[in-house]
C-alpha cells in the first residue's frame, strides 16, 4: 500500500513540474486520428511533458510523414515505416491511411513545435516560439509556459512569455483568471493583442469580464492611433522623398531651362537598370561578402549612365527645339517610347528584381505597430544628401553660376563670354543624372521594369509647378507636402480617391497662385 501511494505521488509531481515522459502508443494514436478537437487536446497534453520522441513525432506530423491503421501509427522516412514510440522499423500494412491535417490542426502543430522551442539556448528561437504561442494560445500549455518563464533571463522574451500566459488564461473557465488576463493584455498595446481580445469579447458571457476586455481594447486603440499617425507621416515623408528625387532633375531641365522633357521618367528607368547591371556584376565577379557594396558602386554608375543619355539627347535633339515647347514635348515623348523599347530589347519586357543589401533589410521598431523599413529610411537620407549636393552645385560653384546666368539672361551671359550651348548640355546632363539617382533609389523599393518612370513623370511635373518654376526650396516643400497629404487622405479614403483629391488640390492651388509656392525673383520674372 505504501509503495502504491509513493508511486502515485511521484507521478503527480512529475505531471505538475512538467518533467518529460516518453511518448506512448495511445498518445500517438490520439494525435494522429479522430476528430480535430480531440486530436488537438491530445497534442497539447503530450506537449506539456514532451520528450525527444514526442518532438520528433510532432515534426513528422507537420511534414505529413505519418500513416495509421485502426490500432497502430507509423512514421514514414525514406520510404520505410517506423514505430514512433520505439523507433523500430515496421512493415507498413496495405490498409494504412495518410494522416490528414486541416488548417486548425496545422496551427496546433505549429504552436506545439513553438512550445518545444521555449527551452532553446538561442534567444531568437525562443522569441520566435513565444510569438507563435501568442497567436495560438491554449490553457493546457500553461505549465510549459510557466516553466519557461521561471527559466527565462532575457527581459524582452520574458515580457512576451507573460503575454502568452495572459492570452492562455483568457479562455480559462476561472472568471478571476479571465479578468486578470484582460487587464494584463490591455497593457501590451499591439494589434495582435487587440485581435485576440476582440475574438474573446464575442464569446464572453460574464458582464464584468466583457467590460474589462472592452476597456483593454479602448486602451489599445488609444495607443495604436498614435502609431497610425506616425506611420502616415513616415509614409508621407518617404513618398515625398521619392517625388523629390524624381522632381529634382526636372527642377533643372524644366524649372531652369524651360524644357518639357517627357523622357525624364525613362532617364530614371536607365538609372534603375544601371543599378540592376551593377548587382549582376557584383554577384558574378565579386565575393559574396562584397555584395552589400554593389549599391554604393551603382550610385555613380546610375548618375553617369543617365547623364550621358541626357547629354546625347540635348545635343542631338533638344538644342534645336529651344523656345518651341510643343515640339519639345512631342519629340521627347517619342524618345521615351524608343528608350522603353530599347530596354525591352536588351533586358526583356518582364520586370527584373533588385535585391536590398543586407544593411538595408529589416526595419526600426518604434512602437508595436510602427516599424520603419531601413530601405525607406536610407532613401530619405539619400534624397536629403542629393538635395544638399545639388543646392551646393547650383549656388556655390562656377557651373552653377553659369547655369543661373544663362537661365536669367542668355544674351548677356553670352556677351560675358559664357559658352551657352555647352552650359545647356551640362545643365541637361546634370538634371538627367539626378533622374538616374532617383531610379537607383526606386530600385530598392520595387521592381524594375520598362514602365518604371511612367508612374512618376506626372507627379514630378506637378511638384515642380506647385513649388515654383526654378525654385529648389519650393520643390522640397511641394514634394513633402504632397507626399504627406496623399498618405493621410489615403488612410481615410483609399488610394484612388487620395490621388484624385491631391490632383484637385493642385488645380485649385495653381488657379489661386500660378507662380507656385515661391515665385521667381529678379528681372526675369518681369520679362
Amino acid at each position: 500500500m505504501l509503495r502504491t501511494l509513493l508511486s502515485s505521488a511521484l507521478a503527480a509531481c512529475l505531471l505538475v513540474t512538467g518533467v518529460a515522459h516518453a511518448l506512448t502508443a495511445d498518445e500517438a494514436k490520439a494525435i494522429a486520428s479522430g476528430e480535430s478537437e480531440a486530436r488537438i487536446a491530445a497534442l497539447n497534453k503530450a506537449v506539456a511533458t514532451a520528450d525527444d520522441k514526442t518532438a520528433a513525432f510532432i515534426q513528422a506530423m507537420s511534414d505529413d510523414a505519418v500513416k495509421f491503421t485502426a490500432d497502430k501509427v507509423f512514421v514514414i522516412k525514406d520510404d520505410k515505416a517506423f514505430d514512433p514510440v520505439t523507433g523500430a522499423e515496421q512493415k507498413l500494412p496495405d490498409d494504412a491511411e495518410d494522416v490528414v491535417n486541416n488548417n486548425m490542426m496545422r496551427g496546433a502543430l505549429d504552436a506545439a513545435q513553438a512550445a518545444l522551442k521555449l527551452t532553446s539556448k538561442d534567444d531568437a528561437v525562443r522569441a520566435e516560439a513565444a510569438q507563435a504561442l501568442f497567436k495560438e494560445p491554449d490553457e493546457s500549455r500553461l505549465p510549459l509556459v510557466e516553466k519557461a518563464l521561471a527559466a527565462e533571463a532575457n527581459p524582452k522574451i520574458k515580457a512576451q512569455l507573460e503575454l502568452v500566459r495572459a492570452a492562455s488564461m483568457l479562455s480559462s473557465t476561472d472568471k478571476d483568471k479571465r479578468l486578470a488576463a484582460a487587464s494584463d493584455l490591455g497593457a501590451s498595446r499591439s494589434p495582435e493583442t487587440k485581435l485576440l481580445l476582440n475574438q474573446r469579447l464575442a464569446d464572453e458571457t460574464e458582464a464584468d469580464v466583457k467590460a474589462a476586455i472592452a476597456a483593454s481594447i479602448r486602451s489599445i486603440d488609444g495607443s495604436l492611433v498614435w502609431g497610425d499617425r506616425i506611420n502616415a507621416i513616415f509614409s508621407g515623408i518617404s513618398l515625398g522623398s521619392v517625388l523629390l528625387l524624381a522632381a529634382l532633375g526636372l527642377a533643372i531641365t524644366y524649372g531652369l531651362m524651360g524644357v518639357i522633357n517627357m523622357a525624364h521618367g525613362e532617364l530614371m528607368m536607365i538609372g534603375a537598370y544601371a543599378t540592376y547591371v551593377m548587382q549582376g556584376i557584383f554577384q558574378r565577379y565579386f565575393p559574396e561578402s562584397a555584395f552589400g557594396w554593389y549599391l554604393v558602386a551603382a550610385i555613380p554608375v546610375a548618375f553617369l549612365a543617365s547623364a550621358l543619355v541626357g547629354a546625347v539627347l540635348e545635343r542631338g535633339v533638344i538644342r534645336f527645339l529651344y523656345g518651341r515647347p510643343l515640339e519639345t514635348l512631342l519629340a521627347t515623348w517619342g524618345i521615351s517610347l524608343m528608350l522603353q523599347q530599347l530596354v525591352r530589347s536588351l533586358f526583356g519586357a518582364q520586370n527584373v528584381g533588385v535585391e536590398n543589401p543586407s544593411w538595408m533589410s529589416g526595419g526600426l521598431t518604434m512602437l508595436s505597430n510602427v516599424v520603419l523599413p531601413w530601405n525607406r529610411i536610407c532613401i530619405i537620407i539619400f534624397a536629403g544628401l542629393v538635395l544638399l549636393a545639388m543646392g551646393w552645385l547650383i549656388g556655390r560653384t562656377r557651373l552653377g553660376l553659369f547655369v543661373r546666368g544663362v537661365t536669367q539672361n542668355r544674351p548677356i551671359a553670352s556677351c560675358m563670354g559664357v559658352n551657352t550651348a555647352r552650359i545647356d548640355t551640362y545643365a541637361f546632363a546634370l538634371g538627367s543624372g539626378i533622374a538616374g539617382l532617383a531610379g537607383c533609389a526606386l530600385s530598392q523599393i520595387g521592381n524594375v521594369g520598362p514602365d518604371l518612370g511612367q508612374s512618376y513623370i506626372v507627379d514630378s511635373f506637378m511638384v515642380v509647378v506647385m513649388g515654383g518654376v526654378g525654385q529648389l526650396a519650393g520643390t522640397v516643400y511641394a514634394a513633402m507636402g504632397l507626399g504627406i497629404l496623399n498618405k493621410f487622405i489615403e488612410g481615410w479614403a483609399g488610394a484612388v480617391l487620395a490621388k484624385i483629391a491631391v490632383l484637385v488640390f493642385i488645380i485649385i492651388f495653381i488657379q489661386k497662385r500660378p507662380q507656385g509656392i515661391f515665385a521667381m525673383k529678379g528681372r526675369s520674372a518681369e520679362a
